[in-house]
């Protein structure tokens, strides 16, 4: 029997940034940055071990609770702005050397890259191990601008191009006719601990690629890099590594849909007149969608905190039971299941508030509307693309039915 190769996955995470500070604790989508890296190490098949190397007691502490090992600190002198990576891991690798430790892989988790592939750490050590005379494998993507057509200036005004070789005036040939070209991602690197502590390099001379799909290729360093990312691991575009438990998709069997009212089938804004009679903006679009939803077989029902008689209207119109004053909203969903007989994994919860983060592990699937509670935002399996009130149902009604062939 061939043994499990002992992974070894480092997160480099100082205490001080420039940009952003504190930046590895800065909540990220719910979750502080250092988390996601630390996720990836502990989600990869491949890992046997996730260390976090940091100057700083508190990222220490945070990193400990999200199930990472801190059993050294960095000295000071390695955690400067200015610091590389190769004396950050020598010191790593000494630090754990002490105990008897010694791993066939070091990987790097860089924290600047938290959108990651679940697969691509797997992938990046799978690559290596196959190659004995391999130092390293690197994450790359296609870069968007190749570097044949870029170019220096210098010093008398003139430009030369940055790449002289290849072909003759190779920044006027088509995109199309040039060689393609790869910019480095800091997503993982697998490299062997003989690289980093007999040729004192990260990388060394042999080095195999890991394509990675470009859109996760993001790299925090601004507070625009932060919202795009944030942007994208709210709306759950892309399959990436999160902390936690990994988000559920929509069943391929729905037989109950349940809806929040407020916030939901509303903007969440109400108009009171003088005498302290309620009304509220309802989009027709939703009406239609549980309308077609109904038509295919599939029962909704609406579960709603306030007892107001704006909700029953509603709900009379669309032809849609409503259950009204339910402090308990989690019970109430108990209930309505048990009632209906209806298997948890094939109902399905729409909603946008905190009083609805109770459902969720009860249903199948957690969706919520684009502007929902940030907090709730975090928790969910699926956030749709429109507002509350605004046809958040109808979007629903159509994943549903698109689902169905219809």
């Amino acid at each position: 029997m061939v043994a499990r190769p002992e992974v070894l996955a480092i997160v480099p995470a100082r205490g001080g940034s420039k940009s952003l500070p504190r930046k590895n604790l800065r909540p990220l989508a719910g979750h502080p940055l250092v988390a996601y890296s630390i996720a990836a190490g502990l989600q990869s098949t491949s890992v046997s071990r996730v260390v976090v190397s940091t100057d700083d007691e508190e990222i220490a502490e945070v990193s400990r609770r999200y199930g990472a090992e801190v059993p050294f600190l960095r000295p000071q002198a390695l955690a400067l702005d200015d610091t590389p990576d190769l004396p950050v891991f020598q010191h790593a690798l000494g630090s754990l050397a002490t105990d008897g430790y010694k791993p066939d892989v070091v990987v790097q988790l860089r924290p600047t890259s938290p959108l990651r592939p679940s697969d691509c750490i797997d992938q990046a050590v799978e690559i290596l191990l196959a190659r004995e005379e391999a130092d390293s494998v690197r994450g790359v993507v296609q870069s968007g601008q190749n570097p044949f057509k870029m170019w220096r200036i210098r010093d008398d005004g003139r430009m030369t191009p940055l790449l002289a070789d290849g072909a003759r005036e190779a920044y006027n040939m088509p995109r199309q006719k040039l060689p393609s070209t790869y910019w480095q991602t800091g997503h993982v690197d697998a490299v062997r601990p003989r690289t980093i502590l007999e040729k004192g390099s990260m990388s060394g001379e042999f080095i195999l690629p890991l394509v990675l799909d470009p859109r996760y290729s993001i790299d925090i360093d601004t507070l625009r890099d932060w919202e795009r990312a944030e942007w994208i691991l709210m709306r759950s575009e892309l399959p990436a590594v999160r902390p936690g438990r990994a988000p559920r998709p929509i069943p391929d069997q729905v037989e109950l849909v349940v809806l929040d009212f407020d916030g939901v089938m509303t903007d969440n804004r109400v108009w009171v007149d003088s005498d302290g009679r309620e009304a509220v903006a309802a989009d027709r679009g939703d009406g239609l969608g549980v309308a077609r939803l109904l038509s295919r077989g599939i029962d909704v029902v609406v579960l709603s905190t306030e007892i107001n008689p704006v909700v029953s209207a509603r709900c009379r119109k669309l032809g849609v039971p409503v259950f009204q004053g339910t402090a308990d909203k989690a019970s109430a969903l108990q209930e309505i299941l048990l009632d209906r007989s209806v298997d948890p994994s094939r109902a399905i919860f729409l909603g946008n508030d905190l009083n609805d983060l109770a459902c969720f592990p009860l249903v199948g699937c957690a969706l919520v509307v684009a502007d929902a509670h940030p907090e709730v935002l975090t928790q969910a399996d699926v956030i749709l693309s429109r507002k509350g009130g605004h046809g958040a149902v109808r979007e629903l009604s159509d994943l549903l039915i698109s689902d169905l062939g219809n």
